[in-house]
């Protein structure tokens, strides 16, 4: 890594978007937040600054990043919509919702932000601070999860700063973000295929076109020695320090305890920590708790982290995913 630069944070407003689009178009990286997680951007037209974004988080050159937009003709420029994807694209943009599609013959997205695949994905954002980076830079921002490659996605600037120190340019504060999933990715490339379940559900997808019916778990691409289309398809991922243990009725001695709706784990008072992801048994909201949850629980020190049940329908399928992929051997 090259010499630590000094990570500036600013709170949003029209001052931290003009020095976000300038520092982009200098070849910087600015970390800001999105309605899912907050996104690590960087010019993705700038191979150079595309190199320096996967060096800044450690992330692995073969795992394709998606390129943010304003709007859906900047979406256009970059790649291929069939109607499946029109579709989709006008039921959910700006939102949660990630499209892998054929690139235009003249697509300006450097070929290391895609992997060299002739495929890419393309997100419009609808969070506010989001939005105006992207409009005042205008151009296609390379943005993944703005932490280090494998490690809990943030959901704070705090988190980001925690990091990302000395790795990146600028931090733009725009508090904590609203769903803490990352965005659902659905493939457009034949019959719509989801990628990876995320903060828009897989019933909201289908209520618009129908998904192939091997991608039913949607929990690994086909092939585990292929590398990914998308994002957040490596086995392990989403990672704490902490192993977990998942599907946990009880904590044991020394752990420490996710839990998940009214009812109480046998042990929970013996916990070394207990989080609640939604008390009340909410989805929505045990989603905006995951990442962060998680990050605090990580730092009380524990080695084991205990998650009890959750369930599968909705956010559930997203949440599942990314207890899994936290859980897996790395």
């Amino acid at each position: 890594m090259p010499a630590e630069l000094a990570t500036q944070v600013l709170k949003a407003g029209s001052f931290a978007v003009e020095c976000a689009a300038r520092a982009l178009a200098h070849g910087g990286l600015v970390a800001f937040p999105t309605e899912t997680v907050y996104g690590l951007g960087a010019d993705a037209a700038n191979g150079e600054a595309v190199a320096r974004l996967y060096e800044a988080k450690g992330r692995p050159t073969f795992n394709p990043l998606i390129a943010h937009v304003p709007d859906a003709a900047a979406a256009r420029r970059l790649a291929r919509f069939d109607d499946a994807a029109e579709r989709l694209a006008r039921a959910f943009w700006p939102g949660p919702l990630t499209l892998v599609l054929r690139q235009q013959a003249d697509c300006p997205v450097a070929e290391l932000a895609t992997a060299g695949m002739d495929t890419i994905g393309v997100r419009i954002p609808s969070h506010s601070v989001a939005h105006a980076i992207l409009a005042a830079f205008g151009r296609p921002v390379a943005a993944p999860s703005a932490n280090r490659s494998g490690h809990v996605s943030p959901t704070t600037a705090a988190h980001v700063l925690a990091d990302l120190r000395g790795r990146v340019e600028l931090i733009v504060d725009g508090g904590a973000t609203p769903m803490g999933l990352e965005s659902t990715i659905v493939a457009c490339l034949d019959v719509p295929t989801l990628l990876r379940p995320g903060a828009l559900p897989r019933a909201a997808i289908e209520q618009v076109v129908s998904l192939a019916p091997h991608a039913a778990s949607g929990i690994a691409p086909p092939d585990q020695d292929a590398a990914p289309i998308a994002p957040g398809q490596m086995a392990s991922h989403y990672a704490p320090r902490a192993r977990l243990r998942l599907d946990a009725r009880e904590a044991r001695p020394g752990e420490a305890l996710l839990a998940f709706g009214p009812a109480r784990a046998e042990g929970a008072e013996t916990a070394l920590m207990t989080l609640n992801l939604s008390q009340r048994g909410d989805l929505i909201e045990a989603a905006a708790n995951l990442f962060a949850h998680l990050r605090a629980l990580d730092a009380s020190g524990t080695t084991t982290i205990a998650v009890m049940p959750m369930p599968r329908q909705g956010l559930g399928e997203a949440i599942n995913d990314r207890l899994r992929r936290a859980a897996a051997p790395r």
